[in-house]
Order: structure tokens, then sequence, then C-alpha cells
């Protein structure tokens, strides 16, 4: 009984401590934990927040396009085709193109989700950020997006959540359940969105190329 104890108990200190952390700031830098983002002001005391980061060997207009045609009957969310599609979140696999139809984003307006809320557009600044915000049974959230260049048409991707909610037991729980869900998706996402925009630029590269040769 004791030696089951122990084990139940290492087990929860290894999730509560370093897993837990690391999937709570997978991929990040210390200046990606401290920037200040576009939708930081949104929710001024978050209860939970979360960033995750990668850096995408391509500039910022070849990552942009992907990111503003998100959402159901659009060019999807690029994380787990299947899982999305199970949940109906999506009805079709993520868009390996750009979508010139679902190019034009606006504040206020609502990017879709097939089942459940959709995603509602509180601040957007082309090539540089993308607030996603909204509010829920007294549970409020932003999900954002922080485009940062680096040299040699390299670009950092930044991805923030933060919630606030009530403090109660069954809310402690659900997060318990959605942290990793979360992570996992948004993690497989920021993936989808740089293999795409790396494919962009080649293949731009290689139209530019070819033009110079025929020239």
């Amino acid at each position: 009984m004791l030696f089951t104890f122990l084990v139940i108990l290492a087990l929860t200190l290894l999730y509560w401590f370093p897993v837990r952390r690391w999937f709570r700031r997978w991929g990040t830098t210390d200046e990606d934990l401290t920037r200040v983002m576009a939708g930081d002001p949104v929710i001024a005391n978050p209860t939970h927040s979360a960033t995750h980061a990668l850096t995408i060997d391509a500039p910022p207009e070849d990552i942009w396009p992907w990111l503003v045609q998100m959402g159901y009957r659009r060019g999807g969310l690029y994380s787990y085709d299947w899982l999305d599609r199970l949940f109906g979140y999506l009805d079709r696999p993520s868009a390996n193109r750009v979508l010139p139809e679902f190019q034009q984003l606006s504040v206020s307006d609502v990017i879709p989700i097939g089942r459940g809320q959709g995603f509602p557009v509180t601040a957007i600044e082309p090539y540089r950020a993308l607030v996603l915000s909204g509010t829920n049974d007294g549970f409020q959230w932003v999900w954002q997006f922080g485009v940062y260049p680096l040299n040699e048409g390299r670009t950092r991707l930044v991805s923030r959540g933060t919630q606030r909610f009530a403090n109660t037991i069954s809310t402690w729980l659900f997060m318990r359940v959605m942290e990793p869900a979360a992570f996992i998706m948004t993690r497989r996402m920021l993936l989808g969105v740089k293999q795409r925009a790396e494919a962009l630029k080649a293949a731009r590269t290689d139209r530019s190329r070819a033009n110079c040769q025929a020239a």
C-alpha cells in the first residue's frame, strides 16, 4: 500500500512540475515568455497562461496567409485533422495551399468552428499579430499569435493562450484535462503552419529561379 502511494506521489510530482512546465512553455525562449504581445491587455489578471513557440525558415509573408484562413470550411486548423474532424471542429482536411477567398480578416469577424463557438477576432496587425478572444459562461479566454522576424528570412511564431475563470473544483479539474489536450493540438498546429510556410517559401524561390533562367 505504501509503495503504491509513493509511486502515485512520484508520478504526480513528475507531471505537475517538469512535465506540466514543459508543455506550458514548449519551444519558448526567455524572450518569448517575457515579451508583451498584442492580446495581453485583454485579460488583466489571468488564471492560467501557456506560451508555445518555434522558428520558421520563412518570412512573415509566407506565414501570415495560413493564420488568417484558419477555420471550419476555410483553411482548417493544421493540427491532427482526424481528431478535429472526429469532434466536429472541421469537415475536411486542413488546406495545403493558400486560399485567396479567405485572406481578408478584420476585427469583429468570427473564425468559424464546426462544433462550438467560433473565434472572434479582437485585434489584428497584418503580418505581425492575430488576437482571438471571447467569454463563455464566465470563462474568459484569449488565443493570440505573434509573428516576429529574425535574420536571414527566418521568423519566430509565438502562440499564447490565456484564460480567466472562477477558482472552483470543477474548473480545476476541467483545466487538468484541457492543458495537455490544448498543448498536443497547439504544438501540432504550429508545426503544421511551419511546414506549410516553408513549403510556400520554397515554391516561391523555385518560381523566382525559373523566371530568372527564362529571362
